[in-house]
């Protein structure tokens, strides 16, 4: 029996290469058991290919896993009874109903939905009056809860979900929060991949992602307080004309879209009302006018960004030096 904290899975130099696109790229991160561990990133950045490999689904390049101390390529037979998995999509069988698809995936494991209904009975009773439907005329939200039961039914020690929440309502991914909420309550250590930056702040720890290589490791609340960087948000009439300006200021380091306003880093990391005012009198020289500038409050988001960039710069001097 795995205690709270103890390394449940530990993710080493694991690469994945298709065709001359690097998947993953020298990946390392440790699981702790009974956390709530995010793979944070855009489309691409590699999150599905380390999943699948960490499912068994595929053979990774280089490098190796061990979950539950057992190798994921080795021992694949032994892991995939002891994981819970819920891929991006919806994988159920449609024709099948609510009921159907639960007796089928509870009976590949040998077990029924009697046998384990208390592990599923918060989500699944959301859809039980619906039990005769079929799967493919079901919400999206409630696809989502038959299968994540589907994914939970023979009571596996590590559950994985691939961008569970993307294409589903705000309401949804809220209820859906509050699932994994209660599930980490219960000891089941969750791995969840997601693209929306606001769900980062709902995970224990976070592994940033971009372009198969790791950005930064850490609880959420402490990426942002690592964060040096000033950023300004900045805000005028003319946004696209902003934009474009923007990134010809000469201490211009990275401009981009947030909300309303556009958040702005420079290479002096300047922060102070003089070098507000030099800003603000390049732009009225641009002809902008109505010009708001403060210092924004740093998110996770920012943080990425600025990774991000970081990270592109680094990839587009190896590719020069080459």
């Amino acid at each position: 029996m795995n205690k709270k904290n103890d390394i449940i899975l530990k993710i080493e130099n694991i690469s994945k290469t298709f065709d001359k696109v690097i998947a993953l790229n020298d990946v390392n991160i440790s699981i702790k058991s009974g956390e709530i561990f995010g793979l944070i990133g855009p489309d691409g950045a590699g999150k599905t290919t380390l999943f699948r490999i960490l499912t068994t689904l595929l053979l990774p390049d280089n490098g190796k896993a061990r979950m539950l101390g057992l190798d994921v390529v080795l021992d694949y037979k032994s892991i995939r009874k002891k994981i819970g998995y819920m891929p991006g999509r919806f994988s159920l069988y449609q024709d099948l109903t609510v009921e159907e698809n639960l007796n089928f995936f509870a009976s590949v494991y040998g077990t029924t939905i009697d046998e384990n209904y208390d592990l599923i009975k918060d989500i699944y009773k959301q859809i039980e009056p619906f039990k005769n439907r079929r799967a493919g005329a079901l919400s999206g939200g409630m696809k989502q809860k038959l299968a994540l039961s589907c994914a939970l039914i023979h009571k596996p020690e590590i559950l994985f979900l691939d961008e569970p929440t993307t294409g589903v309502d705000a309401v949804s991914r809220k209820e859906f929060w509050e699932m994994l909420s209660k599930l980490k309550q219960n000891g089941l250590t969750i791995l969840v991949s997601t693209p929306y930056m606001d769900e980062a702040s709902l995970c224990d720890r976070v592994a940033l992602i971009y372009e198969g290589n790791i950005l930064e490791i850490e609880s959420p609340q402490k990426i942002v307080e690592n964060h040096k960087e000033n950023i300004l948000a900045i805000l005028a009439k003319k946004r696209y004309k902003l934009i474009k300006d923007l990134n010809e200021f000469y201490d211009v380091e990275t401009v981009f879209t947030f909300g309303e306003n556009l958040h702005f880093t420079s290479k002096s990391n300047k922060c102070d009302d003089k070098y507000f005012s030099e800003i603000r009198t390049f732009l009225e020289n641009r002809g902008h006018e109505e010009i708001f500038i403060s210092k924004a409050k740093i998110t996770i988001e920012d943080c990425f960004m600025s990774l991000m960039n970081k990270q592109s710069k680094k990839s587009d001097t190896l590719k020069s030096e080459q």
